[in-house]
């Protein structure tokens, strides 16, 4: 037996993580402009260090929690989740896990059997449909409508639902394309849920970053849809915690006691140091969260005026939310992004992701994180302007 024969085939079908390709590959590139990567380059507030270091003096984290969490911690998520998403939950209906990814593949596995399909609107977060492939679940993608904004294709979703759909899962405020999903087309999405006894999993990691009077919406908030949805939350991206690994899921009991039978197996508990940095997030000051939304605005707003600078090059929708965009190559080598990208890396020093990694759907396109200082962005597109300009 070889060793390819040892890896099973639903792993070894997975392709290889084009985000972590760039940023290997970056590592090799003097001083390059790092447009990659969706990660905050603000660090964790000072009062959530502060809190974590204090939890470690006092002993209080040297054992497991509970395998939903520590009980405070999801006490101030039911606050929570009232008071900014109009959700109504018990501390019995949380389960606090590591980062909203592994509550997103407690899900799946608790809702997906093999063979299931679980639609995907696309471009879509890469991860999320690795984590149905790993379920032996089958991933459908239906687009989501470029041209409008990239919302979502109500008519498409409900002709793609077979007798084999088990569920809907997607991401608002969308990565990659920065797409708030509105009420009214999520409403329209509980209806086909419920008409269908569809389960919907949520990945709403950017829920604090919309612009523009846009509002964000969760779908487990519509009476009824608790008993089959299944909403991820994070930390990582609300208060830049991407190292601590914290986040929460929120759904019925029912579904959650199912969630840790995947949840124990893979992780035990979220890590108690991190629990009590979170708590410590959500009883804090949100000034913030405030400081971090409206620097990403500006950064949006800077991004925009460059790519408008680049009209043959670039076309793109303005996103309404997170701190991500995905604008359309225009040339035509941009049919192959991630060939695209690389010569992108290696002649103008400038790293961003290909749009392939994103699904079929995200061919000729790369994406671009404003998550960054304002230097970034201006040297980035310095260099690209200056790149096309001589060719």
């Amino acid at each position: 037996m070889t060793s390819n024969n040892l890896i099973s085939r639903r792993v070894s079908n997975i392709p290889t993580s084009a985000i972590h390709e760039m940023t290997r590959l970056s590592a090799k590139i003097e001083s390059p402009a790092f447009l990659s990567w969706a990660k905050p380059t603000a660090d964790t507030p000072e009062h959530i260090k502060n809190a974590a270091c204090e939890a470690i003096k006092k002993g209080l984290v040297g054992g497991y929690s509970t395998n939903a969490g520590l009980l405070e911690l999801r006490e101030a998520i039911v606050e929570k989740l009232k008071r900014d998403n109009n959700i109504e939950a018990d501390p019995s209906e949380i389960l606090v896990t590591i980062g909203a990814i592994e509550g997103l593949s407690a899900a799946v596995m608790a809702l997906v059997d093999p063979g299931d399909e679980v639609i995907i609107p696309s471009p879509n977060y890469s991860t999320h449909s690795q984590q149905v492939i790993i379920a032996s679940g089958v991933p459908v993608f239906v687009p989501i409508i470029e041209e409008n904004g990239f919302q979502l294709d109500i008519n498409g979703i409900r002709k793609a639902i077979t007798k084999k759909t088990k569920a809907i899962l997607f991401c608002t405020p969308n990565n990659p394309t920065g797409a708030v999903f509105e009420e009214k087309e999520l409403r329209e999405l509980a209806e086909i849920a419920i008409e269908n006894n569809l389960a919907v999993i949520t990945d709403e990691a950017y829920e604090y970053f919309t612009f523009d009077d846009t509002k964000h919406f969760s779908i487990v908030s519509i009476p009824g849809m608790k008993e089959r949805t299944v909403s991820c939350f994070t930390f990582t991206k609300t208060y830049a915690m991407t190292g601590w690994r914290i986040g929460y899921a929120v759904s019925s009991t029912k579904i959650i006691e199912q969630m840790k039978k995947a949840h124990i197996p893979f992780a035990i508990c979220a890590p108690v140091t991190s629990q009590y940095a979170a708590l410590a997030a959500l009883q804090g000051s949100q000034d913030c969260v405030k400081e971090f939304r409206q620097k990403y605005l500006s950064m949006r707003d800077l991004m925009c005026k460059r790519l408008d600078e680049l009209p043959t090059i670039f076309e793109y929708q303005k996103p309404m939310g997170s701190y991500l965009m995905f604008p359309k190559i225009l040339l035509k080598e941009g049919s192959d992004s991630k060939s695209f990208c690389k010569k992108l890396l290696q002649e103008a020093r400038v790293s961003t992701t290909p749009g392939i990694a994103f699904g079929p759907t995200g061919e000729s396109h790369l994406r671009m994180s404003f998550c960054v200082p304002k230097e970034t962005i201006n040297t980035a597109f310095d260099r690209i302007k200056d790149y096309f300009l001589k060719k």
